[in-house]
């Protein structure tokens, strides 16, 4: 009996997969999905925030209909020491205006299954509750994959299977992840009412707010802190390198816990209720880990091709347009007939010319810089500005210009001028890579 093959073969319903799925189901293609989930977005943990204008290229409009739960106005930075901290922002109220969003919170559960549901809408079949093994190869070319209970044949498959790609080790494209590569991301959703987050936060209406945290608990460790706003309910967490739990002997619960008693962060969210605790390894490796993109007759995209921007927590817009490049280069190669690895290294190309690739070059060498240095960049200095402000609002009958004195002696103690010297041509030979690439 002839076997059936479709045109297309998405492994993971996140939102590479979803984006590839529906890009090719409007171009008329044969598409199949296989989740393992119950449903798209059961299985995906998620901080936070989609960003109106790559998300927008797929689904044009998606906040008219969408379940997003507030539109982001500001963003705050909070630099903390044991017991006290630093916190600016960045508040735009043009993003509260339609044109001008710039990002959206949203509950994955929800939001992956309405961008499921449109791209069943315009094709494409979904298959959930199905968990793929493995490719089939035929003659060194991916023809298909295994799943538990039968086989899928496809003329070009998209593996979208997320961080720990099985799939991804399976075509060669990367060994273990070593563990310097990934992040342990582990936060909670606290229920609050939204009229106290509005207080709290400092909001009007459906606006919202994101936190960037660095230090407290986490001084000296290669991480960051996060918070964010839904419409009655706080996203807490905290995401940091796999090798220093590997290092220390701190739980990542412990240390979420300790990051929510902080006294910056325990007024935003006091009195709430617990209503999900997750864990979810998130690729912080940047460009020089990721691995090859395509080879005969599969692409790798989103997280299992470790597309994602650590610096700026931007993942989920980089796994949208991947997965639309990844879908418009299948889409040629089936109109040509042609998906050997030369045709689809046309989905690298369109990478590469845009905003994905040129971001992830030009931080290429900002995580190894920060390991090598996450004492000074996460301990050293936060604590030294929060001691500057210290100084600079107390009133005790000691003169300024002796406290300014005894600050600058304490800290050229604790750090000697050849050693700041040092400090800042290494901080300006990054921040310069970054400019110039």
């Amino acid at each position: 009996m002839e076997r059936e093959v479709v045109d297309v073969v998405v492994v993971g319903a996140g939102p590479a997969g979803v984006a590839a799925a529906i890009t090719l189901a409007k171009s008329g293609k044969e598409v199949v999905v296989l989740e393992r989930g119950d449903y798209p977005g059961s299985k995906n943990v998620f901080g936070g925030a989609i960003y109106t204008k790559p998300t927008a290229e797929i689904f044009p409009e998606f906040w008219k209909s969408a379940p997003v739960e507030r539109y982001n106005v500001e963003h705050r930075f909070a630099l903390l020491g044991d017991n006290d901290g630093t916190v600016v922002g960045y508040r735009n109220e043009e993003h509260a205006q339609e044109g001008h969003y710039n990002s959206f919170t949203v509950v994955r559960a929800k939001w992956d299954r309405w961008c499921a549901e449109q791209a069943e809408k315009a094709g494409a079949f979904i298959v959930p509750q199905t968990l793929v093994t493995e490719l089939i190869k035929e003659n060194g070319k991916v023809v298909g994959v295994k799943t538990e209970q039968e086989e899928f044949y496809a003329r070009i498959v998209i593996v979208a299977d997320g961080v720990n790609s099985l799939l991804a080790k399976d075509a060669g494209f990367h060994p273990e992840l070593k563990p310097e590569a990934v992040a342990l991301g582990v936060k909670e959703v606290i229920k609050l009412p939204k009229e106290k987050i509005q207080d709290r936060f400092n909001l009007e209406g459906d606006s919202g707010v994101i936190y960037t945290v660095i230090g407290g608990p986490m001084q000296n460790m290669l991480g960051l802190g996060f918070i964010y706003t839904n419409i009655d309910s706080v996203v807490v967490g905290l995401g940091v390198s796999l090798s220093e739990f590997q290092h220390k002997t701190i739980k990542p619960y412990e240390l979420l816990n300790q990051f929510k008693e902080h006294p910056v962060i325990r007024p935003l969210i006091a009195g709430g209720e617990l209503l999900e605790y997750s864990a979810h390894l998130i690729p912080e490796g940047g460009y020089n880990s990721m691995p090859p993109l395509y080879s005969d007759g599969v692409m790798i995209a989103g997280d299992a091709a470790m597309l994602v921007n650590n610096i700026h927590w931007e993942g989920t817009n980089l796994a949208l347009m991947s997965g639309k490049y990844a879908a418009e280069a299948a889409i040629k190669a089936l109109e040509t007939d042609e998906f050997s690895a030369n045709s689809l290294s046309v989905y690298q190309k369109k990478l590469e010319e845009s905003f994905v690739m040129k971001d992830l070059k030009s931080y290429k060498d900002v995580m190894k810089f920060a390991e090598k240095n996450s004492n000074i960049l996460m301990g050293y200095y936060p604590n030294k500005v929060n001691e500057f402000f210290n100084q600079f609002i107390s009133v005790d009958g000691i003169p300024k210009k002796d406290k300014y004195r005894s600050f600058i002696g304490n800290a050229l103690k604790e750090r000697s001028i050849p050693k700041m010297i040092g400090d800042f041509i290494k901080f300006a030979k990054v921040g310069g890579g970054v400019l110039l690439k």
